[in-house]
C-alpha cells in the first residue's frame, strides 16, 4: 500500500501510490467502516457525499472513487469542486451516512488522497478507521453489492454561506474592516463570494484555483508562505490577514502589523467571544497549546478541556463533553455549530466579531496572552522513540508528569511535551517558560537529550 494510510486519512504521490485502481477499491473497500449507528443517524441513510480539490488528478480519482462507492451500493451525491468543510456541512446538514473528500490538503502538487467522515461529519477513526480500510484493500474484502447505487449531482454552497454569514455580529455603526486574504490557489478561493459579503473591505492574494500552487506551497503553519500575507497586510495598512491552506479547513493568523499569532492564541480568542454568548461551556484544545488558553478560557467563564493532538480525539471530546468550540495548534477550529468539524471560515468570521465589538487593534487583543515564552514545535530524529521519552520521563521525574499524549512533563514556572510521529522516525518536542531566557536555557538542556533538531 506503498504507506498511503495515514492516522487520519489517505493520501499518497498521485499515481505511483494512489491512483485510480486505488481509488476504486478504497471506494468498494468503504462499506466496511458504518454500521448501523451511523444509519440510525443519518437521513439519508445510504448517500455517501464525494467532493474534490483543483488538483489535476482530483477528477479522475474522485470519478474512480465513485465508480467504487456505487459498486458498493452506496447512492451517491456529487457536490464537485469544494473545500473540506463543504463536503463535512454537506454530510451533516442533508443527513448523508458519510462522506469522501479527494484532496491531499496542504501537501505538494503531486500528493492526493481521501478524506473521509461517518454520520453527522463524525471522524473515521477507532475500530472503524483507516485501519479498517486498509486491511480490506490488502485482504481483497471488497464484495459488489447485488444492485448498483446511483448518481446525483448537487451542490450545498448557498445554504453553506447562508449557514455562515447568519453568524456574523457587526454593530450598527462599527468601523468597515480590512482584511487580506490569501487562498494559495487552494479551495479557499472558493470563500471570496462569503468574505465579500461579510461586509469587510478584501484584498485577495492568490484567489485562482490552480493545483500546482505557483505562488508558494498552501500551508500556512510554514512561516515562508505567510510573508506575501504579511507584506499585504502593512502595505494596505490592513486590520486582519488570515491565509487559508490548501483544501481550506484551516486558517492562519497575522494582525494588523504583519505579526503572525499562534493558533493557540486564536483558539483562545475564538473561544473568548462564542463563551461570552454562552457562558460554561467547554472549550477542547490540544496539549501543545500555551498556558494562557485554559487560563483565557477560565477567565471567560469556560471549562477547559485538555486533549491529545488529533481531529478524531478533539471532535470526540467535543461532542462527549457537548463542547461549544475546539482548537489545535495546526490551525484546525472545530465549531459544535458545524457538526463539530473543522471550519476555517467560521474561525475567521468569529475573529471579525471579535474585532467589532471591542474596536481593538488585533495585536492588542492577543498581547495579553503572549504571556509566556513558548517554543515552535520542534522535530527530532530518533529510532528508539518509546526509549526516549521513558529517558525525559526518568530524568524529570521531580515534575508532574503525564502520557495523554507522548509525555508531558510540567513545572510551576515551565512545561514541555515530546511525542511521537505516527508515521516517522521523529519525536516532536514543544516547550514553553517564564521568559525567553528561561526557554532558551530549559531547550538547550532538551537538545542535550534528544540531540539536534531534524529540520
Amino acid at each position: 500500500m506503498a504507506g498511503i494510510f495515514k492516522a487520519y486519512d489517505v493520501r499518497g504521490l498521485y499515481p505511483s501510490q494512489l491512483n485510480e485502481d486505488m481509488a476504486y477499491k478504497i471506494g468498494l473497500a468503504a462499506q466496511h467502516i458504518y454500521d448501523d449507528e451511523d444509519r440510525a443517524l443519518a437521513t439519508m441513510p445510504n448517500t455517501i457525499v464525494v467532493g474534490r480539490d483543483m488538483r489535476s488528478h482530483s477528477e479522475p480519482l474522485e470519478a474512480a472513487l465513485i465508480n467504487g462507492l456505487r459498486d458498493a451500493g452506496f447512492d451517491v451525491l456529487s457536490i464537485g469542486l469544494a473545500t473540506t468543510p463543504m463536503n463535512y456541512f454537506a454530510v451533516g446538514h442533508l443527513g448523508a451516512l458519510g462522506g469522501v473528500q479527494v484532496t491531499a490538503s496542504h501537501n505538494p502538487k503531486d500528493y492526493n488522497g481521501l478524506k473521509l467522515s461517518r454520520a453527522n461529519a463524525r471522524p473515521v477513526s477507532g475500530d472503524h478507521g483507516i485501519p479498517l480500510l486498509e486491511s480490506s484493500v490488502q485482504q481483497g474484502n471488497l464484495p459488489k453489492a447485488a444492485q448498483r447505487g446511483g448518481l446525483e449531482h448537487g451542490e450545498v454552497f448557498k445554504e453553506y454561506g447562508e449557514m455562515l454569514l447568519s453568524h456574523l455580529r457587526r454593530p450598527d455603526g462599527s468601523r468597515r474592516l480590512k482584511v487580506v486574504a490569501d487562498a494559495a490557489n487552494g479551495m479557499g478561493t472558493l470563500y471570496l463570494p462569503l468574505l465579500e459579503a461579510a461586509g469587510i473591505d478584501v484584498i485577495p492574494l492568490f484567489f485562482e484555483l490552480d493545483g500546482t500552487f505557483p505562488n508558494h506551497e498552501a500551508n500556512p503553519l510554514k512561516s515562508e508562505n505567510l510573508k506575501d500575507l504579511q507584506a499585504a497586510v502593512r502595505q494596505h495598512g490592513a486590520d486582519l490577514g488570515v491565509s487559508f491552506d490548501g483544501d481550506g479547513d484551516r486558517s492562519a493568523f497575522v494582525d494588523e502589523q504583519g505579526t503572525m499569532i499562534g493558533s493557540d492564541l486564536s483558539t483562545a480568542l475564538i473561544a473568548g467571544e462564542l463563551l461570552e454568548r454562552e457562558p460554561g461551556n467547554a472549550v477542547v484544545y490540544d496539549l501543545r497549546s500555551s498556558r494562557a488558553v485554559a487560563e483565557y478560557i477560565t477567565q471567560k467563564g469556560g471549562r477547559p478541556i485538555r486533549e491529545r493532538v488529533g481531529h478524531s480525539f478533539i471532535k470526540a471530546t467535543l461532542r462527549r463533553e457537548n463542547g461549544i468550540f475546539g482548537g489545535e495548534l495546526a490551525g484546525h477550529y472545530y465549531f459544535r455549530d458545524t457538526y463539530t468539524a473543522d471550519n476555517s471560515l467560521l474561525a475567521v468570521f468569529e475573529i471579525l466579531n471579535l474585532l467589532w465589538k471591542t474596536g481593538q487593534p488585533m495585536s492588542s487583543l492577543v498581547e495579553p496572552l503572549r504571556r509566556y515564552a513558548k517554543s515552535e514545535e520542534t522535530n527530532f530524529q530518533v529510532e528508539d522513540k518509546q526509549g526516549m521519552m521513558d529517558r525525559l520521563a526518568e530524568r524529570y521525574s521531580d515534575g508532574e508528569i503525564d502520557y495523554l499524549d507522548g509525555v508531558t512533563v510540567q513545572y510551576d514556572d515551565w512545561w514541555f511535551n515530546v511525542r511521537p510521529s505516527n508515521t516517522e522516525p521523529y519525536l516532536r518536542l514543544v516547550a514553553e517558560a517564564k521568559d525567553e531566557a528561561q526557554l532558551a536555557a530549559k531547550m538547550a538542556e532538551l537538545m542535550s537529550i534528544l540531540g539536534e533538531p531534524a529540520d
